[in-house]
């Protein structure tokens, strides 16, 4: 089984035909999903979405782009929301977007460290945005893990080698996306090279970011095969070695060992 550990069910056009996103997902070999929440209006969808469906789970959490409109976001509000069903396994994404700066950057900050606290008060791994933001999101994340430890997730890594590498000493996971399939970025590929297996994930961040040879169309779980496979290749394994650590991993980081694979 292939787990995309991260995607978005509810965007249109997914969500308007849903149905059938799942059952080509299915057909490619994708048997578990993470959809993720980026906004507070958007969580209802996903409940709805988790509930339909056993295989698909989901998490609560504020997009940085979003901080400006959640102000009067507090820490408890976020628990309350990623503990008010049992498959919601965790939190975010949340984190720094300094490229865009949709939303100020004390914004975005005070932002991240609400989702932090609900994550260390729930112990539901946290998962993480960062772009153009790699030292303020290391100081925090640093810095926050010394007070007390939470399991991390840096999705749709694309950071530099020396980012990964002190993230990995906090303990940190990373989610490869069909970015490592575009030409040029053979500094990323030699990053995942460079970082243990037992430390990556695979995903989608559909309906964007379709892999070579999909880009320029919408994207679908059912995508992920092709990530996995220039994974087998970045990591010199099979494709069957990379679905099952990437697999278990998932499993770990999100606790849910017991699921039946």
């Amino acid at each position: 089984m292939i787990v995309d550990s991260h995607c978005h069910l509810d965007y249109e056009p997914l969500i308007n035909n849903l149905t059938e996103v799942l059952n080509r997902a299915k057909k490619a070999g994708v048997g578990c999903f993470l959809t993720i929440c980026t906004k507070d209006e958007s969580f209802n969808k996903i409940i709805e979405i988790v509930n339909k469906n056993n295989n698909v789970y989901g998490t609560y959490g504020i997009h940085p782009h979003e901080a400006k409109n959640y102000k009067d976001l507090s820490a408890e509000n976020i628990k309350n929301k990623s503990i008010s069903n049992d498959k919601i396994i965790g939190i975010g994404e949340s984190g720094l977007d300094f490229y865009y700066n949709h939303s100020d950057k004390s914004q975005q900050i005070g932002c991240f460290l609400k989702h932090i606290e609900a994550s260390q008060v729930t112990s539901k791994a946290l998962v993480v945005h960062t772009r153009n933001a790699e030292k303020d999101t290391l100081d925090i994340l640093r810095s926050e893990i010394k007070n007390k430890r939470f399991n991390v997730l840096m999705h749709c890594f694309t950071g530099s080698k020396e980012f990964a590498h002190k993230l990995l000493d906090l303990g940190c996971y990373f989610s490869a996306s069909g970015i490592i399939t575009f030409k040029k970025t053979n500094d990323l590929r030699d990053t995942f090279f460079s970082i243990p297996n037992d430390r990556i994930l695979i995903e989608t961040d559909s309906p964007y970011l379709s892999p070579d040879p999909m880009r320029g169309k919408v994207n679908e779980p059912c995508n992920i095969v092709h990530t996995l496979k220039f994974m087998s290749k970045i990591k010199n394994e099979t494709e069957e070695t990379v679905k099952k650590f990437t697999t278990k991993n998932f499993f770990k980081l999100f606790k849910l060992e017991n699921h039946n694979e």
